[in-house]
């Protein structure tokens, strides 16, 4: 961990002083939701959380649903799971598809006015109905035995995910439905042995975004960045939370 975390950088941090624009992607929205402590910490002051370890194989099942997708894509045919889901859409055709799918060099911009903020995200897939809307596809995936869904408190990011991506969208000037969809992997463990391969039951879960609460909140955002006093911390940070209990300890 320590040969890939810089615990105090120096680079890829917010100056009130200066006007060119500052990238702030999805998940740093999510930070500032979360705990407006830990980003203020890391886009003011160079400190931020530790990284979780990388999730490779859920990354190897959104690049094979990629692949997969996109060959719909290329015929201009709805995939069978959006069939058997009575999903009447096909997989949206763009020449900017690989930019917006592109995280951390691309993504899909929006520069918020009165401020130097650009938004970014990066989506995972893009849908066309038959009204010419767009609709916001978010590859998941896990292993359980119950069911999967999108509605526990716990998954309250994947849904502001969606109404993020939604709103960088609209923002952007696309007819943008208000029904994006999860396709949700769960991978098996009823079979008697792996036998070189993992079984998936895949659902397709829609989700109707409501993204008002959205300017607000990089409204909230800006003003946290300009400001140089301290922000609270989120209420049930962990990462605050044990910052708090090393520090009594240690004192």
């Amino acid at each position: 961990m320590s040969k890939y975390y810089t615990p105090h950088r120096t680079r890829n941090m917010y100056d009130p002083r200066l006007s060119e624009p500052f990238r702030i992607s999805r998940t740093k929205i999510d930070l500032y939701l979360n705990c407006p402590l830990c980003f203020y910490l890391d886009r003011r002051r160079g400190v931020g959380q530790p990284p979780s370890f990388p999730f490779t194989l859920n990354s190897a099942v959104d690049t094979l649903l990629k692949k997969e997708f996109d060959s719909y894509r290329a015929r201009a045919e709805a995939h069978p799971l959006m069939k058997a889901a009575g999903i009447e859409a096909v997989p949206f055709n763009h020449p900017q598809m690989d930019l917006w799918r592109d995280s951390l060099r691309g993504g899909i911009t929006y520069a918020y006015p009165g401020t130097n903020l650009l938004l970014t995200g990066g989506v995972d897939d893009l849908w066309q109905n038959r009204q010419k809307e767009l609709m916001v596809v978010d590859y998941k995936s896990t292993s359980k035995t119950e069911g999967v869904g999108i509605d526990a408190d716990w998954q309250i990011g994947y849904r502001c995910q969606m109404e993020i991506y939604q709103w960088l969208f609209r923002k952007n000037a696309f007819k943008v439905s208000a029904t994006g969809y999860f396709v949700y992997c769960n991978g098996l463990t009823d079979r008697d042995a792996l036998n070189n391969r993992l079984d998936f039951e895949i659902s397709i879960i829609p989700y109707k975004g409501d993204d008002a609460w959205v300017d607000a909140a990089i409204k909230g955002l800006y003003a946290c960045l300009q400001s140089d006093s301290i922000p609270p911390s989120g209420a049930d940070c962990p990462f605050c939370q044990y910052r708090e209990a090393v520090g009594k300890v240690e004192n």
